[in-house]
């Protein structure tokens, strides 16, 4: 009794044959047969004869079979009726010698019928005729290995293909590991078609008992044979293999990954993705992360140049390696929550691989919560600098094709890390916008990418805007034509003019110039349409009376001057772009006409001029406009003197003034005139004295442009003396007799004073903090000299006024454009005068009655407050280092002038209805409540400081805290 061993459990209907080839022409022969031959294959041919099958027939035709169900049962029982005889082995003799000639071998080999098995498959169902029929045809494989070398041949005509046909499929095997030992055997020496396709029949052809050893036997042709991976992948993943031998499969892939050929790699992929388990995923995503390589971009500088030779055959292998991650991430949340865990490890930026931005990307296209880790770990990597630039830079330029598909997600995580707070993350994604727009072309992705900006812009969020908006402007400074034909997209962002502050308006002013200048600028001849509504939208808002509008449309005009005007648009632009002067002119004296009679807009005007000189250069028509602009300051503002003092014409007649703080002596030319312009008209004095230092800053700024640095045209300011209410008016006695309206006059007079002083400082400290060519070591010393005279002047004026608001509140003019300043302070801005009365008018019980919940309040704004307040003086020194020591007698305190003591100055802060006596270390207060108004004092001040003369002269008082009022006006 025969044992059986069945080679698969699975049932499979066997392929439908094939049907025989043409027959050869009927004067074909069969070679000749050895002497033997009629012999065996006679008594062959009589014993499947006695079966019902006919052998012998012509060569061109198949043998006559029977059906197989009748034929296999007879033949079975016509061996075994003489087992002395041993029918078996003569008839396997018999086919032996029967298949030496070739088209035999064929007429065993081909379907006996269209519908029907070949006579060899029909005779391996017989059990005892398996075995030595499967060693016949195995060893009749290798003679036929030649015909490997011919492609495209016909199945009828490929004898090792047809061959490898029979085993598949077959019920039962009768001595499996002998069959597949000489299987192993024939594969590893056959050529490369044939071996495919034997490799690509295993799952067909062995059983479940056998699969240990073809794994081992695949794992060996691997090493082998690197060209056979494809096949080799596809039959371990149709086979059914138990827990140990698949870890041993996926072992064996891993092997391959970096070795296999790019092409074959999106196979090897797949089958690691798919074999992925609870247990084995680690395994894989570490080993995928480590090995794997793109073709694209293993060398980053070829991936700069789009015409590489195979660039286009880099770029499809890539797409497809990066197909089989995106479908083996897509349906196996494992598989991205493993690689999520294994990105976190990863806690150095040289660990960091190509392959992790992709599979970022890949995993946040597939959204869900996943997407939100994805963007966490990103954002985490970018802040710690583990993930840089440059990996971005290898996935995306020269990848046009493989990132096309995913270039959504890119954008999406773009928007994602420029809402971050984090200015790195911001800074990340500037270069990511910047990186898409540069390598993607088409109007629809760049429509995409410009619409994603402007949603940004109309965020809200400051930070966010102006990041935004400074990747609009690199965009329009680099790439302005290109963005031309999308400019209907861009003009979206004046829709949300009316809530952007100073800095952003002037840079979506600066995007609209760039495209208006790429289109050209000069309307006289048609000019753009970016042009044309540029320039009416400015207008619209230059004209406006409402004062949050005219702010848009100075800094919109001057931005267009400034574009219009800049010395370099010559070799900017071509000739057909050039921009016509005269509209920058005629924008200015619009502009300035608009705001001739109201003094804000002017204030901000001139800010933004000056602040326009000092980073432009201009052309020399807009310079000689504002020159002669600003040419009116002498007449508006100073005074001639004669031999240091005042004629009798400039004498006022309400209030008596004198000249203070004249550093120049009797060579004084001239004076600051303060107080005639405070005493006259007070609408005209105050419109005409807040412009007095933006005035004087955009004539400093004038000046130095046109002297290459230097102020030695104007160096009689720094020196001369400031026409103010004489010291008298200061006297205690005389203070309680001045009304309402001089009292006024002295205190807006100080403030002028102070604020002139801020100027003089910002203006003449770049002559000592800057080394300027044409200003030499002497006159940079006796600068320096005169600005610690100036420092101490100012000193002086703030206590002064400090102490005089103290005991007549007054709101103080502003002298610089506040723009969108906000806070608690904001409110002081237009009710200072109001809350100052109010809070004078308020009683000891209503203090008690509101200090508790007053105490929380200021300390909850505590932290607002101090970004909104301006820095005194006292506050720069102590940043800069320098100590002031005050030291107060311990003994019986010596009588002051006033009759006031030592001890009475705490009580002195609760008596504000004397005037007496200052405390030079006493926070200025009231100044601080309206310190937002003055003119700004740069930091570039804090330069005087290192020089000797400072410490010595600049804060002389020492003896005591408090000090005699009028000790203090004389000293300085």
């Amino acid at each position: 009794m025969v044992f059986l061993q069945r080679s698969n459990p699975r049932k499979r209907p066997p392929p439908a044959p094939t049907a025989p080839g043409p027959p050869p022409p009927p004067s074909a022969t069969p070679s000749a047969p050895t002497p033997a031959e009629p012999s065996v294959v006679d008594a062959a041919a009589a014993l499947l004869a006695d079966a019902g099958c006919t052998l012998l027939v012509p060569p061109h035709l198949p043998p006559s079979l029977p059906s197989a169900p009748t034929f296999v049962p007879r033949l079975t029982r016509a061996l075994a009726a003489d087992p002395a005889a041993d029918l078996p082995a003569r008839l396997l003799a018999g086919l032996a010698a029967f298949a030496e000639s070739p088209t035999r071998l064929r007429q065993l080999l081909l379907p006996t019928s269209p519908r029907s098995l070949s006579l060899a498959r029909v005779l391996l169902s017989v059990p005892a005729l398996q075995p030595g029929l499967l060693g016949l045809l195995l060893d009749k494989l290798p003679e036929h290995f030649d015909d490997d070398a011919l492609d495209g041949v016909p199945l009828q005509d490929d004898v090792g293909r047809l061959i490898v046909a029979q085993f598949r499929w077959l019920d039962f095997l009768v001595d499996a590991d002998t069959f597949v030992t000489k299987l192993v055997e024939v594969l590893s020496v056959a050529p490369p078609r044939l071996k495919k396709e034997i490799i690509g029949s295993i799952p067909e052809i062995v059983g479940d008992q056998s699969h240990a050893a073809v794994v081992s036997a695949l794992e060996k042709l691997l090493q082998e044979d690197s060209q056979v991976v494809v096949a080799v992948l596809d039959t371990l993943s149709n086979l059914n293999l138990d827990a140990l031998l698949q870890e041993q499969a996926v072992t064996v892939a891993i092997s391959c990954i970096r070795t296999i050929h790019a092409d074959q790699m999106p196979h090897l992929l797949r089958f690691l993705l798919l074999s992925a388990t609870p247990a084995n995923v680690g395994r894989i995503i570490s080993q995928i992360r480590e090995q794997l390589k793109f073709v694209g971009v293993v060398d980053p500088r070829a991936a700069r140049s789009k015409k590489l030779k195979g660039k286009a055959s880099a770029t499809s292998t890539d797409g497809a390696i990066l197909d089989a991650l995106r479908s083996g991430l897509r349906f196996k949340n494992m598989l991205c929550e493993a690689f999520l865990k294994e990105l976190k490890l990863v806690d150095h930026a040289r660990d960091h691989k190509v392959i992790d931005v992709w599979l970022i990307m890949l995993i946040y296209a597939n959204g869900g919560a996943l997407q939100k880790s994805a963007e966490k770990i990103l954002k985490s990597k970018i802040l710690q600098g583990y993930i840089r630039e440059t990996l971005f830079h290898q996935c995306i330029h020269g990848n046009t094709e493989i990132v096309k598909d995913n270039f959504m997600s890119y954008l999406s995580v773009s928007d994602y890390l420029l809402a971050c707070k984090e200015d790195k993350a911001r800074e990340f994604a500037t270069y990511l916008f910047t990186a898409l727009f540069e390598e993607f072309s088409d109007t629809f992705s760049r429509q995409e990418l410009v619409g994603s900006l402007i949603t940004h812009i109309g965020s809200g969020v400051s930070y966010e805007v102006s990041s935004a908006l400074d990747i609009m402007i690199s965009l329009t400074s680099n790439n302005s034509e290109e963005l031309i034909p999308i400019a209907s997209h861009i003009t979206g962002i004046l829709d949300y003019l009316e809530s952007f502050h100073e800095d952003n308006l002037r840079k979506v002013y600066e995007i609209f110039c760039q495209l208006a200048l790429a289109a050209g600028f000069n309307t006289s001849s048609g000019g753009s349409s970016v042009a044309n509504e540029l320039l009416m939208v400015v207008r619209k808002q230059v004209s406006n009376p409402d004062m949050k509008y005219k702010r848009m449309g100075i800094i919109g005009a001057l931005r267009i001057v400034s574009a219009i005007a800049d010395a370099n648009a010559a070799v900017n632009y071509s000739s057909s772009q050039q921009p016509n002067c005269e509209e920058a002119l005629g924008l200015l004296n619009m502009t300035v006409n608009s705001c001739k009679f109201v003094t804000l807009p002017l204030i901000l005007l001139y800010d933004e001029l000056s602040a326009l000189f000092e980073s432009n250069v201009l052309h020399s028509a807009i310079i000689e406009w504002v020159g002669e602009h600003v040419a009116e300051f002498d007449t508006l503002f100073l005074a001639d003197l004669e031999d240091g003092q005042l004629s009798e014409k400039y004498l006022c007649e309400s209030i008596e003034g004198e000249l203070w703080m004249n550093l120049d002596g009797n060579i004084s030319p001239v004076c600051v005139n303060i107080l005639p312009l405070v005493s006259t008209s007070q609408q005209r004095s105050q419109a005409c004295l807040q412009i007095l230092p933006s005035q004087f800053l955009l004539l400093t700024t004038i000046e130095r442009s046109g002297s290459e640095g230097s102020l030695g045209g104007i160096n009689a300011l720094l020196g001369c003396p400031l026409h103010l209410p004489s010291t008298k008016n200061l006297d205690e006695s005389r203070w309680g007799s001045l009304s309402a309206l001089e009292k006024k006059t002295v205190c807006h007079s100080l403030y002028f004073a102070i604020n002139w002083i801020r100027e003089l400082l910002n203006a003449f400290s770049t002559q000592v903090a800057a080394r300027v060519d044409n200003v030499s070591q002497r006159v940079r010393d006796e600068t320096a000299v005169k600005l610690l005279k100036r420092l101490r002047n100012l000193i002086l004026l703030e206590i002064l006024l400090n102490t005089l608001l103290k005991i007549y509140p007054l709101s103080l003019p502003e002298l610089r454009y506040l723009g969108n300043y906000s806070g608690s302070t904001s409110s002081s801005k237009f009710n200072t005068g109001k809350k100052i009365e109010e809070d004078n008018m308020e009683g000891p019980s209503s203090n008690k009655r509101q200090k508790g919940r007053k105490d929380k309040a200021a300390s909850d704004k505590l932290n607002s407050d101090e970004k909104l307040k301006q820095s005194t003086i006292l506050d720069a020194f102590k940043r800069a280092g320098v100590t002031i020591t005050q030291e107060t007698k311990k003994a019986s305190s010596r009588p002051l002038p006033s009759g006031m003591t030592s001890k009475d100055v705490e009580s002195e802060a609760n008596n504000p209805g004397e005037l007496g006596h200052i405390d030079l270390m006493a926070a200025p207060v009231q100044l601080d409540m309206q310190r937002f108004k003055f003119r700004t004092l740069h930091v570039n001040c804090l330069s005087l400081l290192k020089y000797s003369e400072f410490q010595d002269s600049t804060y002389p008082y020492h003896e005591s805290e408090v000090l005699d009022f009028n000790h203090i006006i004389y000293s300085y």
